[in-house]
């Protein structure tokens, strides 16, 4: 099992509870840097760490680097939230969801569409493969 995994799990309710507060309060179809911004206050309120654009270091073969990452959000270091405004949640968008959970080594991540009239139709909990299993 992830060493995140159980910590992760438990604050996805208070990050999806905190994403339908924001949703209800401004309404579907804004920006999602508004969402994004509004969120990590709700999620700042309940007194938890939250980074945007997280810097992550990269390794490839014999060279390393750092990049800001566009993640939208990296909850208490362990659980990434991505906030979309689209019109529809297609397979590019949870491969992106993964490779930052790879990069951030997040076992559990929330994808957010905030297009919809009711956000709990827009949401994806995306997990690492294995990361709530015992080994």
């Amino acid at each position: 099992m992830h060493p995140h995994f159980q910590q992760a799990d438990e604050l996805s309710h208070s990050v999806i509870g905190a994403a339908i507060e924001v949703h209800r309060t401004l309404g579907p179809g804004l920006m999602e840097g508004i969402y994004e911004k509004c969120l990590a206050h709700e999620l700042t309120l309940l007194g938890l760490s939250v980074v945007a654009q997280q810097q992550v270091d990269i390794h490839y073969k014999d060279i390393s680097f750092s990049e800001t990452l566009r993640c939208d959000l990296l909850v208490e270091n362990c659980l990434l939230v991505e906030l979309k405004c689209v019109q529809e949640i297609v397979p590019v968008h949870k491969a992106q969801v993964h490779t930052y959970m790879k990069l951030l080594n997040a076992p559990l991540g929330l994808l957010f569409n905030f297009y919809t009239e009711k956000l709990t139709d827009g949401l994806q909990r995306l997990m690492l493969p294995g990361a709530n299993r015992a080994e």
